[in-house]
C-alpha cells in the first residue's frame, strides 16, 4: 500500500492522545504526565479524516485519551462536531469514546455525551483501601471520596458506562470485594486489568488466585440469581472456550485495527508506544503522510511470530500473548511474553472454565443466553428498556 491510502485495516479505531497533562498522579501510570504540547484541532481533524479513509465504508472509532482528555473538553466537543459534519456530507462515519479519570465529569459534559452518543469509560480501582493506594490527586490527596461521587453521577446519566479497574500486588487482596462494591454501586460493565509491570511475587499470586476463586463463586451466585453484568476478563475467557472461532478474530493484532495518534500527529501501533517518540522504530507514520505500510507490516509480522515460551502450550490460542503492546511494556519486545502474563492467563482460564462448567451443567438460562446467543447484547438492552 502507498503511504496515506487504505490497506486491509477494515474498521479502524484511532486513539487520540489529546494531551500529556493530567490532574492526577497514579503511581502505576505507564505514561506519567509531562508538559508537552497539546494536540491541535488541525491534527485532530487530520487524524479523523485519515481514520475515515482507512475504514472505508465502515464506522471509524475515535477514542479520546490522555493524559486526562477532559482537560481538553473544548477540543473533544469540536472534533465530535467535525465528525458529525463529515457524516452529514457523507465523508465519514464515526463512533466516539473517552477514557477518563472522572475528576472533571459534570452534568454538562454528561448531557453532551448523551446528545452525541459518546461512550464513557472511567478508571476506578474499587473499595477505598484499593483505590486510594495508587490513585492520588496531583497534590497527593486521596481521590476515592471525590471519584465515587463522580462515578455515581456517571452511572445515573450513563448506566452502561464501563469502569476500568487496575489490580496491583498490594491491592489484590481487595479484588473480589472491589468488584462486588462496583456492581452494588450500579456498574454493569467492569473491566479488570492487571498491572503487569509491577513486581508480582509468589505470595502475591497466591492472594490473586484466592481472590479470583472467591470472585468466581460470586460470579456463579450472581448468574444463578439472574443478575446481568459484564465482567472482563472472565467473560473473555469464557468466550475463548465457547466461541473459539470468534475469539481468534478479536485477538490483538498490532498496528492493524487500532492505532494511536500522539499530540504532534505521529502514528503508533497502540496506546503505550507514543512515549517512545517519533524517532523510534515504533512510529508507523503521521497524519499528514498516512501510514508507513512497510513499518506497519514489519511490526505486525514480528508480533505474530511464534513465541518460544508458548511452544507446546495447550491454551496458547486462548491467551493474550498476541498483545504486542503488553509484551513491549513488560519485556521490551513485542514477540516476547512476560512470565507474569503467562501465569495470570493460565490461572484465569482455569477459573473461568470452572465457572462455565458449573453454569452450563446447571443449564442456567442467563449463562446460556449470554454466551450461546449472538443476539444477547441487543436483546438484553431491549429487556432493560421494557422493564422501565
Amino acid at each position: 500500500m502507498a503511504e496515506g491510502t487504505r490497506s486491509d485495516l477494515s474498521s479502524v479505531h484511532l486513539t487520540l492522545h489529546l494531551t500529556t497533562a493530567c490532574n492526577m498522579r497514579c503511581s502505576y501510570c505507564y505514561a506519567p504526565p509531562h508538559d508537552g504540547a497539546p494536540m491541535s484541532e488541525e491534527i485532530g481533524r487530520k487524524a479523523m479524516r485519515l481514520g475515515s479513509q482507512l475504514s472505508g465504508g465502515s464506522s471509524c472509532g475515535i477514542v479520546f485519551f490522555g493524559g486526562e482528555p477532559l482537560l481538553r473538553q473544548d477540543l473533544i466537543e469540536s472534533l465530535i462536531e467535525h465528525g458529525r459534519d463529515l457524516e452529514r456530507r457523507q465523508a465519514g462515519c464515526f463512533h466516539f469514546k473517552i477514557t477518563t479519570n472522572g475528576v472533571l465529569l459534570d452534568d454538562s459534559f454528561l448531557e453532551f455525551s448523551i446528545r452525541n452518543d459518546l461512550l464513557i469509560a472511567m478508571s476506578f480501582d474499587g473499595v477505598r483501601e484499593a483505590h486510594d493506594k495508587h490513585r492520588h490527586m496531583a497534590d497527593g490527596r486521596p481521590s476515592f471520596d471525590l471519584l465515587v461521587e463522580r462515578l455515581r453521577l456517571l452511572l445515573e446519566a450513563r448506566p452502561y458506562a464501563s469502569v476500568l479497574m487496575v489490580v496491583n500486588p498490594d491491592t489484590a487482596e481487595h479484588l473480589s470485594d472491589s468488584v462486588s462494591f462496583l456492581l452494588d454501586l450500579g456498574c454493569r460493565y467492569v473491566i479488570l486489568s492487571l498491572n503487569y509491570a509491577a513486581a508480582w511475587g509468589e505470595s502475591d499470586f497466591r492472594v490473586l488466585r484466592r481472590q479470583y476463586e472467591k470472585l468466581g463463586k460470586a460470579y456463579v451466585k450472581w448468574m444463578l440469581a439472574g443478575r446481568k453484568f459484564y465482567l472482563s476478563p472472565i467473560e473473555v475467557k469464557l468466550s475463548s472456550h465457547i466461541n473459539q472461532h470468534c475469539f481468534h478474530k478479536e485477538r490483538c493484532e498490532l498496528a492493524q485495527r487500532q492505532l494511536s495518534v500522539d499530540p504532534q500527529g505521529y502514528l503508533y501501533p497502540c496506546v503505550q508506544f507514543p512515549r517512545a517518540g517519533p524517532g523510534s522504530s515504533w512510529c508507523v507514520g503521521h497524519v499528514d503522510a498516512g501510514i508507513n505500510e512497510e513499518a506497519r507490516r514489519r511490526l505486525h509480522d514480528a508480533s505474530e511470530e511464534e513465541k518460544p515460551s508458548c511452544a507446546g502450550c495447550a491454551v496458547k490460542s486462548r491467551c493474550n500473548n498476541t498483545c504486542g503492546c503488553l509484551n513491549w511494556q513488560t519485556t521490551g519486545a513485542i514477540n516476547e511474553v512476560s512470565p507474569v502474563l503467562c501465569r495470570y492467563e493460565q490461572m484465569l482460564m482455569s477459573i473461568a472454565d470452572n465457572i462455565g462448567r458449573t453454569l452450563y451443567q446447571a443449564r442456567n438460562p442467563l449463562f446460556l443466553h449470554k454466551h450461546y446467543n449472538a443476539g444477547y447484547p441487543v436483546l438484553s438492552l431491549l429487556d432493560d428498556v421494557l422493564e422501565k
